[in-house]
């Protein structure tokens, strides 16, 4: 699956979308430098429903975050920044 994100850096609010829209659970992971899970989202996706918002993300610390987004078996991931 390939993600993308409108941009590679987020303050409160990351905006990510996903290929080969489909009726189905999307999980989405938000991991720190470490490893260490920062925040999980999961949403029922709708059918051509390619765009998500994560929104309340302004109390993570600034750095370098990992996105692992899930639909079945199917997993991408992408690298962010967190800035203030």
């Amino acid at each position: 699956m390939l993600v993308k994100s409108r941009s590679s850096v987020f303050i409160d609010r990351l905006t990510f979308q996903v290929d080969n829209p489909q009726k189905c659970l999307l999980k989405a992971v938000l991991k720190d430098d470490t490893g260490s899970v920062c925040g999980a989202l999961e949403t029922e996706a709708e059918n051509e429903q390619q765009i998500f918002s994560w929104n309340g993300l302004n109390d993570l610390p600034y750095g370098v975050y990992t996105l692992e987004v899930s639909k079945g078996t199917d997993e991408g991931k992408m690298l962010l920044v967190k800035r203030i």
